[in-house]
């Protein structure tokens, strides 16, 4: 059996139970070179084989997988954040496919939401933005033409952008023709939840500049959008007191319900 498993944005108890758990049994792990943090490793068996594909081709990741099979081992496949993100799992679930290997996917944490959690920030405010983009850059990976920057810029949505720290001039560039105006929030999350977290909180116009300043060039997220600022926002009806649910009945705005709605306010 192989598991296909998301081992989180970096942080080492950032994995799931389950993903811990199939991590703890495997024969073999190959997994995704700098990209899932080594402490992680640590919780694997005496004697599971360990290799980094990284340094490997598809065709050598599916020979090692096949090869286990045939021993009747259990192989992880551990990739960064969750892998239905810029995994590259769909040819290797074919390729298995293909050669009768059973697999299961065990989901992760994105590194989107680690970085989140490190900005303390909410993606969907209410009247601020109730979209998420997640994308990335045209590199080596081409984008189709109606998925570019420049095309999503124009929602004005809260985008979260991968794989895009080493072309910050292009990004900007694409940004800015595609609607968000120069002074728009914007934030530069350097291997979110690792250790070595770094931050960096600024307008769209000096993304690149604060980035060059840094030394950042790889392993970070770009988050952009009106709600990279949480401001501005309004509070979340649902637990407004004059807002009913089946779970609660409307309050009638007496002392009571003015100090809960205070309270709330404070709290939120």
């Amino acid at each position: 059996m192989v598991y296909i498993v998301g081992a989180g944005p970096g942080a080492e108890d950032l994995i799931t139970l389950r993903g811990l758990r199939l991590l703890r049994s495997a024969d073999l792990v190959i997994y995704a070179g700098s990209l899932v943090n080594p402490e992680i490793l640590k919780e694997t068996k005496e004697g599971c084989r360990i290799l980094n594909s990284a340094r490997m081709t598809l065709e050598q990741v599916i020979h090692e997988m096949e090869d286990a099979e045939k021993k009747g081992l259990v192989t992880v496949r551990l990739h960064t954040g969750d892998p239905c993100i810029y995994g590259a799992i769909r040819e290797q679930m074919d390729w298995m496919r293909q050669r009768n290997i059973p697999y299961e996917i065990c989901p992760g944490v994105s590194s989107f939401c680690g970085a989140a959690a490190s900005l303390e920030m909410e993606y969907t405010l209410p009247e601020v933005s109730q979209s998420v983009v997640i994308t990335r850059m045209a590199g080596r990976t081409l984008v189709p033409e109606r998925e570019s920057i420049r095309s999503f810029a124009a929602h004005r949505a809260t985008m979260v952008i991968f794989l895009s720290a080493g072309m910050l001039k292009e990004l900007t560039s694409e940004l800015l023709a595609g609607g968000y105006g120069p002074e728009t929030p914007a934030a530069i999350v350097y291997k979110a939840t690792w250790p070595e977290e770094k931050i960096i909180r600024c307008d769209l116009k000096d993304l690149e500049r604060l980035a060059k300043e840094e030394g950042i060039t790889k392993t970070a997220l770009i988050v952009v959008g009106d709600a990279a600022a949480q401001t501005g926002y309004l509070r979340s009806r649902l637990y407004a007191p004059e807002f009913e649910t089946e779970f609660r009945k409307a309050s009638s705005g007496g002392d009571g319900d003015e100090k809960e709605q205070k309270t709330q306010q404070i709290g939120e």
